[in-house]
């Protein structure tokens, strides 16, 4: 099969809900594997965007499962709750629903709630793939804060999160870019997602920075080198992986979802991760 005839069949999936206090997270899985792996994308995206990945994983023999944010994609917008605390618990409440432990591969704010997740419920998380990760506060202070959060208001925020997308993927754009947008600009025209996504950028990510030394999983951060989210990627890796004792693996021309630019050396990390896992 070729990637891209891979691509269309992931794409062509059925959904799956795992149904929380407050409302339904929705989750398609892939492949038969043994080992499970978990992908939870950041704040504003959907699971389409391991895309890419997910095949490759498949390949290797693992048992991939994508999921949507609270209130993004097709998971429900009625929770009460956005935050890394609330995505970490969805993601142990899946990975019991499917039979852990699991790999777990969160990007952006997902790497944040993973963090959060390992710390929590050691026994379920058997090891952290971390992709352009948001595990502390960026600095920029209340101001930067106060000034995205303006921006992110209606009747101008949609437009204004969809202007800014395409710097989070610098260069080179990867296939099926064009109708990941379109997909990602309709879900905001879904009843109550805009309001759901805008609480979800009220959040912080001070819990999962509280939990770091708690982190008992082997972990790898995947930084692209262009991510315009950080000022310095490779410091905010190194410190990242100083903390968790993380390998560090930097992608020279991507930006902030290397699950879409790289497939590949993410693939590879992801593997290298579960290999020492299961050795140990």
């Amino acid at each position: 099969m070729t990637p891209l005839a891979k691509i269309i069949s992931f794409m062509a999936m059925s959904i799956s809900f795992l149904t929380r206090p407050e409302g339904r997270i929705a989750y398609e899985l892939h492949g038969n594997g043994d080992r499970l792996v978990v992908c939870v994308p950041g704040m504003g995206d959907l699971r389409q965007t391991y895309r890419h990945l997910v095949p490759l994983l498949v390949g290797r023999g693992n048992r991939v499962a994508t999921m949507d944010l609270r209130g993004h994609g097709d998971s429900d917008t009625t929770f009460t709750s956005y935050d890394d605390v609330a995505l970490g618990s969805d993601i142990l409440a899946l990975i019991g629903e499917l039979g852990g432990p699991a790999l777990v591969v969160g990007n952006s704010m997902g790497a944040g709630a993973a963090v959060w997740a390992a710390a929590e419920d050691p026994d379920r998380i058997s090891g952290l793939a971390l992709l352009g990760p948001f595990v502390r506060d960026p600095a920029g202070g209340r101001l930067q804060t106060l000034l995205f959060r303006l921006a992110m208001l209606k009747p101008w925020g949609p437009a204004a999160f969809l202007g800014y997308y395409p710097k989070w993927v610098p260069g080179t754009k990867p296939e099926g870019y064009d109708e990941h947008l379109a997909r990602i600009r309709e879900n905001l025209k879904r009843p109550g997602h805009w309001r759901a996504f805008a609480r979800t950028t009220r959040t912080s990510h001070a819990p999962a920075e509280a939990r770091m030394d708690d982190v008992a999983a082997p972990a790898v951060v995947v930084m692209g080198a262009d991510d315009i989210d950080w000022k310095d990627p490779a410091a905010e890796a190194d410190w990242i992986g100083q903390r968790l004792g993380a390998e560090v693996v930097m992608v020279p021309g991507v930006g902030h979802y290397p699950q879409a630019q790289a497939p590949d050396v993410v693939t590879d990390a992801v593997i290298r991760l579960g290999d020492g896992a299961t050795r140990a």
